[in-house]
């Protein structure tokens, strides 16, 4: 088994606005975590299923993100083996019935996070097949080669199709366990190099409709896209960037 993406998590300046939009948009509940140190934190579901969490921007950070969680055996180990292939290390937490977490920029300085879960609960938040939840997982980075090989290395991707798209470079699909999961491409001019994060929606043109008429901004599409599908890249009310796919009805 090849680890993937476990977890989504919202940080925002603005709890109440991000519950609004993003229930509206998905249908998404909020539900606050009790548990200890949660410090306002709520689980975001749908349909009973737990699809990421939503907390207070930290201090310093300069505008609301969403950050992807890689299910790792070995929280330790997975950090010290980041840090050896070039990556860097900015916090490790422990939470009590959680799990150990820590969060890294790749070489390449972009940012995720990993984190060994203390729970034999498989983690629902990666659906392909479910809307509203995780759906594809996209990386704009400064070197796809190395950055392939980095991730590649530490948790056992492997490619898929590579897409040529003209000017742009190559769009590198790669697997977990042999399933599609994202894809990999040089960040375009101007648009600095993250993960982005896909959630599933059931049609394209009644979630564009949703992210417009509740303070979203569309940055690209509806755009085809292989599957055949469509994808929307829009920001939320607060700024934080995050995408849409699925089929136009």
């Amino acid at each position: 088994m090849t680890d993937n993406f476990v977890w989504y998590e919202l940080c925002t300046n603005d709890l109440d606005g991000a519950k609004a939009f993003y229930g509206k948009l998905f249908g998404w509940t909020a539900t606050r975590f009790e548990g200890e140190g949660a410090n306002d934190y709520h689980i975001l579901e749908m349909a009973g299923k737990g699809v990421g969490g939503l907390m207070p921007l930290p201090e310093g950070m300069p505008k609301p993100f969403w950050l992807g969680y890689v299910g790792v055996a070995d929280a330790d180990a997975a950090i010290e083996k980041a840090k050896a292939a070039g990556a860097t290390v900015h916090r490790v937490m422990d939470i009590p019935s959680v799990g150990k977490i820590g969060l890294i920029s790749d070489p390449q300085g972009v940012g995720y996070a990993v984190i060994q879960g203390y729970s034999d609960r498989k983690s629902e938040a990666f659906d392909q097949a479910k809307p509203g939840h995780g759906n594809w997982h996209e990386l704009y980075t400064t070197d796809l080669a190395a950055a392939f090989d980095y991730y590649a290395g530490q948790y056992g991707w492997t490619k898929g199709r590579t897409m040529p798209m003209g000017d742009m470079g190559d769009y590198q699909l790669f697997q977990a366990d042999g399933v599609d999961i994202g894809g990999m491409m040089k960040a375009p001019e101007n648009v600095p190099p993250s993960w982005g994060y896909y959630f599933g929606v059931e049609d394209i043109d009644e979630a564009e409709t949703r992210i417009k008429a509740n303070g979203g901004t569309i940055a690209n599409g509806p755009m085809e896209v292989p599957g055949p599908a469509y994808i929307i890249q829009f920001t939320d009310p607060q700024g934080a960037y995050a995408c849409v796919v699925g089929p136009r009805k």
